[in-house]
């Protein structure tokens, strides 16, 4: 059985390194007669970084006290049918006494998982702040690791189980089309939608047939580098019952002065080189099929004005906090970074 257990007193960063160490979603809570009393779900941990929390902070308050078991004993296809109806991926199974005996996991029990929920990624943007490199090049094609950008970001979402995808390309689409095709030699199934001029990125998702996205689907950036675990945004975005999930990021910026706090023109504090924290977005989101109805049909129209609609409209709107490796190739800089840290991230 996985080391997957931990105690009330251990940090946040111990659940993550155990989580993600042991390629799960969760974590189990014991005492110290190694009885279940909880669990830490990576969505648990990503709400209490977003709540102010820090890895050094300890578990105590953030895991669930009510955690979803099964017994030892129980059948097969029950434990199944719970953890679908539930979202879950892995549920204890305990004995008589409520010690964990073993970890049901239900992607091994169903062998593979494919889910049916679309991939758009927006390739069609022209790359000029890569330019000479984008001259003859679309950016998403331009090679990171001995590969296109684009190829690991469609492995990537593979690996977790998504493998329907639609491109939205323009600026030398043909080179795109001709090196992805239908996506069957890359283990995906690929349509396109051909951009006749700038539609920012969300104005394409008008030209998409409705039928098409009818399960909650995920919208990229062509350019993004990322390991984030997308199986585990989708399950959040479900979790939490949005219209639509944007990733963030942490972005930290330090003030080159002294900075002066007044009140009125009394000067009260002097702050010497603050650094200022935000969460910014990463390009990555889950909307659900309704956010269609906002989108101009055809017209030039961004994500982020999408988003204002939706929270003008009292629309449930959230974010998700992305902690993995995560780049955007946007200029020179990043994309010769990219290739430095590539073998690091990503398996080669």
């Amino acid at each position: 059985m996985k080391n997957v257990f931990l105690k009330e007193n251990d940090t946040i960063k111990q659940a993550l390194e155990i989580i993600d160490k042991g390629a799960m979603k969760i974590a189990f809570v014991v005492d110290n007669s190694n009885k279940l009393i909880g669990s830490v779900s990576d969505g648990d941990i990503r709400r209490a970084l977003l709540n102010g929390k820090t890895l050094e902070d300890k578990i105590e308050n953030i895991y669930n006290k009510n955690p979803l078991k099964a017994h030892i004993s129980d059948d097969r296809k029950n434990i199944i049918n719970l953890c679908l109806n539930k979202k879950i991926y892995q549920i204890p199974l305990v004995d008589d006494e409520n010690r964990i005996v073993d970890i049901f996991e239900l992607e091994e029990a169903l062998r593979y998982i494919e889910y049916p929920n679309k991939v758009v990624l927006m390739v069609g943007g022209l790359g000029t702040r890569l330019r000479p490199l984008t001259e003859k090049t679309p950016k998403p094609m331009l090679k990171v690791g001995n590969k296109p950008i684009l190829q690991t970001i469609v492995e990537q979402f593979r690996n977790y189980g998504f493998k329907n995808f639609i491109f939205c390309v323009n600026y030398k689409n043909e080179i795109i089309k001709d090196y992805f095709k239908d996506g069957k030699e890359f283990g995906v199934n690929i349509e396109y939608v051909l951009e006749e001029k700038r539609m920012g990125t969300a104005g394409a998702l008008s030209l998409i047939s409705k039928n098409k996205l009818n399960e909650p689907f995920f919208v990229m950036n062509g350019d993004i580098l990322t390991n984030v675990n997308f199986e585990n945004m989708m399950q959040f975005h479900l979790e939490n019952n949005a219209i639509a999930t944007m990733g963030v990021r942490n972005y930290s910026y330090t003030v080159p002065f002294g900075v002066v706090e007044m009140n009125s023109n009394l000067i009260i504090d002097i702050k010497e080189k603050p650094t200022q924290t935000y969460f910014v977005s990463a390009g990555i989101y889950v909307l659900n099929p309704e956010t269609l109805s906002y989108i101009p049909y055809n017209e030039y129209y961004d994500i982020p004005e999408l988003f204002k609609v939706l929270i003008k409209e009292n629309k449930k709107t959230i974010s998700f906090p992305i902690r993995e490796y995560w780049l955007d190739i946007g200029r020179i800089e990043e994309y010769e970074r990219a290739n430095k840290e590539y073998e690091r991230f990503f398996n080669v």
